[in-house]
């Protein structure tokens, strides 16, 4: 018996994973794709609005307004950066195994909406103290990093479930809306580094000349908006499906894989926790052992990707501490703050991503015969060796901001103004833009599709607990070659006068590590199996 062409049309408008709001199958028509897609990275630039105007000049807070050592400073900044991007990982497991995205999503944002406003409390409490020529006190230094920690906290749930919620506007089972997903992480690029550029630009120049308290306030307020924007879309999102049943729980299903290889004395071979049990336990499916087997394949990608991403940490503490010893004139009588330059990565991704996708991917298809022109790998591999080329290049620029600094006689004049111009900074900037566009979307991309449907925001988690863990390797980097420098009466590589540091030899170590974890990336990535064949 045929179906007739009406419901044949109503079923292929059907989303099969996915519901709406009222917990009917979503319709295709009537929720998701793009314009469910564009709120939803509406939400994201105004998160990242709030969160890099607070990100991008911490370093000059904590050494301007609490005193703080470069050294200090660059390790307090690596340390919560690094908090934020690995506490993901708890927020993805909350969102996929028990609260979902959305509630997830929700919550979250009244704990960032919270940090920000104890932070802005911090910041006109420390700059009341200083205008009576106070240090802050130990309590407004406990208040300040309690609520920057809520902020790190906040990014936990959100960072993770937001792209993952936005991702899954698009059917993966539905040949078009696969291909729109592919670009939806393109795009949702370039718009956040729009609003990252109007961030550092704004936000920089209000705390530089008018304050702290309304440098932190604004970003409040555009939390504040991110959290309306989002709750005002909630009729036209696509939910993924989820399920209490134990053996559809991704989470329950893979463990019962690890679970079972350890019972049966074979966890370096997990087909054995296919094997017959306990009376009355049921043996795991090929299935969940592939999919365990597919997480497992992870993580040597996982840990290069994170060696690779130490650099990156520099780009908001050094990068900027730089910045502050040289010319910082761009045109006459107009100077301006050192973390402005951060603001040309945006600038740099914004260029980036059209020509990726519009240049780039048509002449990879036509060569590779490929869909997506490149394989994800493919894609990481190349801003890794960006990464190294980069590194390379901000040590030649530290040698001749030194060299310059002694040809003038300012090795020990740290407050003298070095002659030479802030432009050639920028270069180095541009090219953490492309390496952003190459290197992290392609990361989060695949950490995305590499992972079982159900686990997808601990995929993104993934793919963040590596750039979270990178600040943290930076950090302790930064503690062991600081000590190691200065004993014996030695000059720290972190000197507080950076005429007298080194900050060009921790470049060359940085490029040095990268080029390794490329290589050893290369050779992993050579017998790596995709989870689908059509991303090969």
């Amino acid at each position: 018996m045929s179906i007739p062409e009406e419901e044949v049309g109503l079923l292929e408008d059907l989303v099969n994973d996915s519901v709406d709001h009222r917990g009917n199958l979503a319709v295709r028509s009537s929720t998701g794709g793009w314009r469910s897609a564009s709120l939803i990275i509406g939400v994201e630039v105004a998160e990242r609005f709030a969160y890099v105007g607070i990100a991008c000049n911490m370093i000059t807070y904590l050494t301007e307004q609490l005193g703080q050592s470069t050294a200090n400073a660059a390790v307090n900044v690596n340390t919560w950066i690094g908090t934020a991007s690995t506490l993901p990982i708890i927020g993805a497991f909350l969102a996929d195994a028990y609260l979902g995205r959305y509630r997830t999503i929700l919550g979250s944002s009244l704990i960032y909406i919270l940090g920000l406003g104890l932070l802005t409390l911090s910041a006109s409490l420390t700059l009341m103290g200083s205008s009576e020529n106070r240090k802050p006190s130990f309590l407004m230094n406990v208040l300040f990093f309690c609520s920057l920690y809520f902020v790190a906290i906040a990014q936990g749930g959100h960072k993770p479930c937001v792209q993952a919620f936005g991702a899954d506007q698009f059917d993966s089972d539905h040949p078009k809306e696969r291909l729109a997903r592919g670009s939806f992480f393109n795009w949702w690029f370039l718009f956040l580094s729009g609003g990252i550029a109007i961030s550092i630009l704004v936000m920089v120049y209000i705390q530089s000349n008018v304050n702290w308290a309304f440098g932190f306030g604004i970003p409040c307020l555009f939390m504040v908006m991110a959290l309306a924007i989002f709750f005002l879309g909630r009729k036209t999102y696509r939910y993924p499906k989820r399920t209490h049943e134990k053996n559809n729980n991704g989470f329950v299903r893979i463990g019962r894989v690890f679970f079972g290889a350890i019972k049966n004395r074979k966890l370096m071979n997990l087909n054995k926790a296919m094997l017959l049990g306990e009376e009355g336990v049921e043996p795991c499916s090929n299935m969940d052992v592939e999919d365990a087997k597919g997480l497992v394949r992870l993580i040597p990608i996982w840990i290069t990707s994170m060696v690779s991403m130490i650099p990156y940490a520099q780009y908001s503490t050094l990068f900027t501490k730089q910045g502050v010893t040289v010319d910082r004139r761009i045109l006459p009588g107009l100077e301006i703050p050192p973390a402005t330059l951060l603001s040309f990565v945006s600038i740099s991704v914004l260029i980036s991503v059209p020509i990726y996708e519009h240049v780039f991917l048509p002449i990879a298809r036509k060569i590779t015969k490929k869909p997506n022109g490149i394989t994800m790998l493919q894609r990481i591999g190349t801003g890794m060796m960006l990464t190294c080329v980069n590194m390379v290049l901000a040590a030649l620029v530290e040698a001749k901001r030194l060299r310059i600094a002694e040809e003038h006689g300012l090795i020990d004049k740290p407050n003298v103004t070095i002659p030479m111009s802030i432009w050639w900074f920028v270069p180095q900037y541009m090219l953490v833009g492309m390496i952003e566009v190459f290197g992290l979307v392609g990361a989060q991309e695949f950490f995305y599709d590499q992972v079982p449907t159900e686990l997808r925001s601990i995929g993104l988690a993934f793919s963040l607990s590596a750039l979270g863990l990178s600040n943290f390797l930076s950090g302790l980097l930064i503690i062991v070659v600081d000590w190691a420098t200065e004993r014996d009466g030695g000059h720290s590589w972190f000197n507080n006068n950076l005429n007298r540091a080194h900050i060009d030899y921790f470049y060359w170590l940085l490029a040095a590590s990268t080029a390794i974890a490329f290589f050893v990336f290369v050779f992993i990535s050579r017998s790596y199996v995709y989870r689908r064949v059509d991303q090969v």
